[in-house]
C-alpha cells in the first residue's frame, strides 16, 4: 500500500505507517529543518534494508558529515522529500515531482494534517486579532490532491479544538467538502495513552473512504496503560542544564517498555541528549516548582514570590512552569522556545527536559534523528518538530487498523 505524506513535519504520522507496511511516495513540507530529518530517516530505512547501517551510525556519531551521509542514498529517494508550503502555484510543482516519482503505481492513501494551532485552544487566544487566518483554509488544499490522486481512504490528522473552532463551523465545512468529494466520513478523538504512549495527548482523525459504503472501519482497541514516565528517562545519562551532545552512551540497561514499544533500538548509544542551558533566576524557579509537585501540586506563578518572578502576569498563563510528572503532559511546539512548560522531575538535574527525552515522551525510537537546517545546530528545530509531530506509536496502531480495513474490503 503505497501512501503520500501530505504537512508531514519531521515524520511522525509517516513512521507509523511505514512500520505498519506501507510504502511512502514522497512527504511534503515547508520547514527545511523538517525536510533533512525525512530525508534522514528515509535514509535510515534504506540502509537497514541493504544491511549497511554502519554508515548511519557514522553519521550518528559524527564520523561522516550530512552530505557524505546523504552521497550514499539513492538522488530518487531524497528527491521523494518536496520542501513546499501546499498551496498556489507550488501544487503544480508539488504534482510534477510526485508523478515523476510514482510512474504508473496508485495513491492508495494520503495522510497528513494541516498545521493545527490555528485550530487549537492556544492558538485561537493567540490569533484573537486575527478575523481570518489562512491556516484554517488548508483543508481545500488537503482536498486538492484527494481530487488529483483520488486515493481510496485518507487519514487527516488534527487537535480536537478543530470541532468547536469558531463554533464548529470549520469542522462542519471540512466534513461537508470531503463528502462532497466522495468521501464517507469517520471522525474519532484519540488519545495517545491508550495506544501505549507515555503522554496525555488527545487528537481527531479523521478517516475517509471509498473503499465501500457497506465496510465500517472497526473501533481503535485502547491498552492498559500503567506505565510512567521515569520508564523514558532512568536510563539516559543525567544532564546539568546546558550538557549533552551530539550522542552518548546509555547510562543503564533497558527496561520493558523501551523494549516492548521499540524505542530502544539494540544499540548502545542514542544522539541529541542535550539540555539547554538556563539561568539562575528560572533554575531557582525549577526548584520551586519540582519541590511543589513532590507534594501533589501544581507551581502557580501566583504562588512565586515577586523577587523571583520572572513573568508579572499573575491572571492568565498561570502553569507557565510545569514539571513532567509520572503521566507527562501534552508536547507542544512552545518547547523550542523555552523549558519552562517541561521541567525534568529530578532536582538533583534541574533543567528543563533534553531533546532525546521529549522524542520519548512523543514515542520516537531513539535511532531516530532530528535535523536542523544547518548541521550540528539541531536542538531548537528538533524540540519544534518533536511538538507537532504525531507519536510514531500511535500512527502505527492506526496504521494496522487501515491496513486491517483494507485487505477486509474488496478493494484488492
Amino acid at each position: 500500500m503505497n501512501y503520500i505524506d501530505l504537512f508531514a513535519g519531521a515524520g511522525g504520522l509517516s513512521e507509523g505507517f511505514k512500520r505498519a507496511g506501507f510504502i511512502p511516495l514522497a512527504h511534503v513540507e515547508m520547514d527545511k529543518a523538517a525536510c533533512y530529518t525525512l530525508k534522514t530517516r528515509i535514509s535510515y530505512y534504506y540502509l537497514q534494508e541493504t544491511k549497511q547501517l554502519d554508515i548511519y551510525y557514522q553519521y550518528l556519531k559524527g564520523e561522516i558529515n550530512r552530505e557524505d551521509f546523504y552521497n550514499e542514498i539513492p538522488p530518487k529517494l531524497l528527491d521523494s522529500v518536496i520542501n513546499k508550503s501546499i498551496g498556489g502555484k507550488n501544487n503544480r510543482l508539488i504534482f510534477d515531482v510526485i508523478d515523476r516519482l510514482k510512474g504508473d503505481i496508485p495513491v492508495d492513501i494520503i495522510i497528513g494534517g494541516p498545521p493545527c494551532q490555528a485550530y487549537s485552544t492556544v492558538g485561537r487566544g493567540a490569533l484573537k486579532h486575527k478575523k481570518i487566518d489562512p491556516r484554517k483554509r488548508l483543508y481545500l488544499e488537503y482536498g486538492k490532491f484527494l481530487i488529483k490522486y483520488n486515493p481510496k481512504i485518507f487519514v487527516f490528522e488534527n487537535v480536537p479544538g478543530l470541532k468547536t473552532s469558531d463554533g464548529g463551523l470549520h469542522f462542519n465545512r471540512i466534513k461537508r467538502y470531503f463528502r462532497y468529494l466522495g468521501y464517507r466520513i469517520d471522525v474519532r478523538s484519540l488519545n495517545s495513552w491508550d495506544f501505549g504512549v507515555i503522554q496525555k495527548r488527545e487528537r481527531l482523525i479523521i478517516i475517509g473512504s471509498k473503499v465501500s459504503a457497506e465496510l465500517e472501519i472497526p473501533q481503535f482497541e485502547k491498552i492498559s496503560n500503567t506505565n510512567t514516565s521515569e520508564l523514558l528517562f532512568n536510563d539516559l545519562p543525567p544532564l546539568q542544564a546546558g550538557m549533552g551532545g551530539k550522542w552518548c552512551r546509555y547510562y543503564s540497561e533497558s527496561n520493558s517498555y523501551l523494549n516492548e514499544f521499540n524505542i530502544r533500538n539494540g544499540i548502545d548509544f542514542t544522539t541529541l541528549h542535550i539540555a539547554r542551558p538556563h539561568n539562575v533566576q528560572d533554575l531557582k524557579i525549577y526548584a520551586m516548582a519540582i519541590d511543589k509537585l513532590q507534594d501533589g501540586k501544581r507551581l502557580k506563578n501566583s504562588d512565586i514570590p515577586d523577587e523571583d518572578r520572572t513573568q508579572k502576569n499573575v491572571v492568565d498563563f498561570l502553569d507557565r512552569f510545569k514539571v513532567v510528572d509520572l503521566i507527562p503532559h501534552t508536547m507542544i511546539a512552545h518547547i523550542a522556545k523555552d523549558g519552562h512548560h517541561f521541567i525534568h522531575p529530578d532536582i538533583n538535574q534541574l533543567r528543563s527536559i533534553s531533546v532525546r527525552e521529549a522524542a520519548r515522551i512523543q514515542s520516537f525510537p531513539d535511532n531516530f534523528y532530528f535535523e536542523g537546517e544547518s548541521e550540528n545546530k539541531n536542538r531548537t528545530a528538533a524540540f519544534k518538530q518533536i511538538g507537532n509531530a504525531v507519536p510514531p506509536i500511535m500512527a502505527e496502531k492506526i496504521a494496522k487498523q487501515i491496513l486491517d480495513f483494507f485487505n477486509g474490503s474488496n478493494y484488492r
